[in-house]
Order: C-alpha cells, then sequence, then structure tokens
C-alpha cells in the first residue's frame, strides 16, 4: 500500500465567538485606552505642550472621524471635522513660525466637538466596522489621499 499525506488540521479561532466578537460594539476597556490616548492628547494642546505624536492622535482621530461621516455614521460629525482639520492645518503653520505647535480657544473647541463625536460614532457601530474604518483611514494616509487634509505627508509639524 502506497503512502498517503494525512493533513493535520487545526482549529485557530473558534469561529463562533470570532463572529459574535465583530459583531458586537468594541469592548469598553479597548476603547478607554483609545480615549485616554486622545484626552492626553487634547490636555496637551488646551496646556500648550503638544508634540509631533499628539499632533498626529488629533488628525488621525479627525481623518478616522471624517471617514466614519462621510459613510453615514453620525454625518452631523463632518463639519466638526472639517473645523477640527483646519485648525491642526493652523497649529502646523504656528509650529513652522514660532517652532510650538500652539490652537487658540475656537480651534481647541473644534476638536473637543470632534473628540465627541467621534467618541459617539465609535460606541455605537460593531468592533468589526470600526476596524474596517481605522484600516481605510490608515490605507488613505499611507497612499497620501488627496481627500485628506491632515496626515504626515501633507501639514504635518
Amino acid at each position: 500500500m502506497k503512502k498517503q499525506t494525512r493533513r493535520k488540521h487545526y482549529q485557530l479561532v473558534n469561529p463562533i465567538l470570532h463572529a459574535i466578537a465583530g459583531a458586537a460594539i468594541t469592548d469598553t476597556e479597548r476603547l478607554d485606552k483609545v480615549r485616554m490616548i486622545e484626552l492626553q492628547a487634547l490636555e496637551a494642546f488646551r496646556t500648550g505642550a503638544a508634540t509631533k505624536q499628539d499632533w498626529d492622535h488629533m488628525a488621525d482621530m479627525c481623518n478616522l472621524c471624517e471617514l466614519m461621516a462621510k459613510r453615514g455614521i453620525g454625518p452631523e460629525a463632518l463639519e466638526a471635522s472639517e473645523r477640527a482639520q483646519e485648525a491642526l492645518g493652523e497649529a502646523h503653520r504656528r509650529h513652522v513660525e514660532l517652532g510650538r505647535i500652539a490652537v487658540t480657544g475656537p480651534e481647541m473647541q473644534a476638536l473637543r466637538d470632534v473628540f465627541e463625536f467621534h467618541d459617539l460614532q465609535r460606541s455605537s457601530v460593531s468592533r468589526a466596522e470600526y476596524e474596517r474604518a481605522i484600516r481605510d483611514t490608515a490605507n488613505r494616509i499611507r497612499s497620501a489621499h488627496p481627500s485628506l487634509k491632515v496626515f504626515m505627508g501633507a501639514a504635518s509639524p
């Protein structure tokens, strides 16, 4: 009798639990970590101690908020996102002129508004939908998509 290969099948992920996790809202523990990063960046902007990394966190949040709004997830956030992107552009301009990343009062309020809108957006969609939006936003940033106003290659300090 001829030898035959006996393939081994490993079940890496329980498909039922994987589907349930993807369909569920993202757990609060993970969202809290992201919220803390964004709130620390907002606080750095408020105190005038913002760094390039804080600017990047805010730009990523604005771009993600805009993408989700354009997809119909909280479309009212689109206007606030555009105002915040303009604020980040102005912060970049000030950084070039003064050597410091700073925002004015109305610009700070625009960043806070986007944070609130985006927090509502991400807490009202499934984890899979949110991760898909993150992946699409990262791809747009990587490819320097023309719809993006603020990202690493364009108006970044």
